[in-house]
């Protein structure tokens, strides 16, 4: 697991390097798109790198980690519509390569089953984007979410709903309770994580990630076990690491040949 702490800008920036470089080698590569504030910047930067550096999505592929059930297909907060409207859209996507799970689906046992199958079919993801709930949540596999879980139904806690009602009106009880989400293991399939977080609210749950136990109480710890995982984390975030200094230490030192 690399960490690397830096300011919320050039922590976006890491990360549209990461991307450009894998759709530059492989323009057919498979990404994982999450939703939540973590990755806005990062939308942001690959959109300007698409518009004024024609960085191309032509031929990549791209699986969401999530959606609400239930929200209208017009909902502006359907997970599936957050995605076109903050990347998919400002990209050259093309029609239908991004997918993601059915939260109207009639029967969502058969959906989360085509899920995985479509992922697998499509060769698996490249790279994943993720962030992290105040909780220690990764998608929306929330504490005591097994390790080894794939894409299925869950319940929302009340502390995801109510970090989440700010995109509903500051009103919980918009929020669904319910979502469909891949599992632990289902993200631990992808070949390479990315992980932003910023803000003191996710220093704990950072703290957990990086140098706590691996446990279910705190979901996103399964991390520690995946081959290539990047944490990309500001001061705020990264203020209860007691590895901080080393960390930064450990990429200021970094070979130039060695990259994410």
């Amino acid at each position: 697991m690399e960490v690397v702490i830096a300011p919320g800008a050039e922590l976006a920036r890491i990360a549209a390097d990461a991307i450009e470089a894998l759709l530059r080698a492989r323009p057919t590569a498979v990404l994982g798109l999450a939703t939540g504030s973590s990755p806005l910047a990062v939308y942001d930067e690959l959109a300007r790198r698409h518009t004024e550096q024609g960085l191309s999505f032509a031929r990549a592929r791209a699986f969401m980690l999530d959606e609400y059930v239930g929200l209208p297909a017009e909902h502006p907060e359907r997970y599936r519509n957050v995605i076109e409207k903050e990347i998919a859209s400002r990209v050259d996507f093309a029609p239908g390569a991004v997918q993601g799970p059915d939260g109207l689906a009639d029967d969502v046992i058969a959906a989360c089953a085509d899920y995985e199958r479509a992922i697998t079919d499509a060769g698996g993801v490249d790279l994943q984007i993720l962030g992290i709930g105040t909780d220690g949540h990764v998608a929306f596999n929330e504490p005591g979410s097994s390790l080894a879980s794939r894409t299925r139904i869950k319940t929302l806690t009340r502390q995801t709903r109510e970090d989440n009602a700010r995109f509903f009106d500051d009103d919980i009880t918009q929020v669904p309770e319910h979502c469909l989400t891949q599992g632990l293991a289902t993200i631990m399939a992808a070949r390479h994580l990315v992980l932003l977080a910023t803000g003191r609210g996710k220093a704990e749950a950072v703290h957990q990630l990086v140098e706590g136990p691996v446990s279910a109480m705190w979901p996103a710890t399964v991390l520690q076990h995946h081959p290539h995982v990047t944490v990309l984390v500001d001061d705020a975030a990264a203020s209860r690491l007691q590895l901080a200094d080393y960390y930064r230490e450990t990429y200021a030192a970094k070979p130039d040949w060695q990259h994410l």
